[in-house]
């Protein structure tokens, strides 16, 4: 009786894992997130914005940006990770390196359009899901 019990445990979990993989395949496969970072200054014309990011498995590069220029990646999540791309910026003598995408924090508050975006201006750092409403969510220091 236990062997039967046993057999149709497997079966039911395996059976379930299939009907998973069918019905929410981005609970398998990962979820794509687009991140985007923009050069918000108002005056820095003769000085870009310069920005530098990699996450464990890869190394996106860097990228000088203008005034309205913008850098952008999409991921696509891991199975049980905690993903997360670090980028450095540098203006003029300040620098700072932050996440720009961490699966804890950002895998909720970028949804629904699973977009994450970051206004980057002379007073700190904004973020939004929808690039309309943006909320200030540090400081360069």
């Amino acid at each position: 009786m236990k062997i039967i019990k046993s057999i149709l445990l497997i079966f039911g979990l395996a059976l379930g894992i299939i009907f998973l993989s069918i019905l929410q395949p981005h609970q398998f496969y990962g979820i794509v997130y687009d991140v985007r970072v923009i050069n918000g200054f108002t005056n820095n014309s003769s000085l870009p914005l310069v920005i530098w990011c990699s996450s464990e498995d890869s190394d996106l590069g860097g990228r000088a940006l203008q005034e309205g220029d913008d850098f952008s990646w999409s991921i696509r999540t891991k199975i049980w990770s905690n993903s997360k791309y670090l980028c450095t910026m540098k203006w003029d003598a300040k620098r700072i390196r932050f996440d720009a995408f961490k699966v804890p924090r950002d895998s909720h508050r970028c949804n629904p359009f699973r977009k994450c975006s970051w206004l980057v201006k002379e007073d700190g750092f904004y973020f939004s899901n929808d690039e309309v409403n943006w909320k200030k969510d540090f400081s360069w220091y």
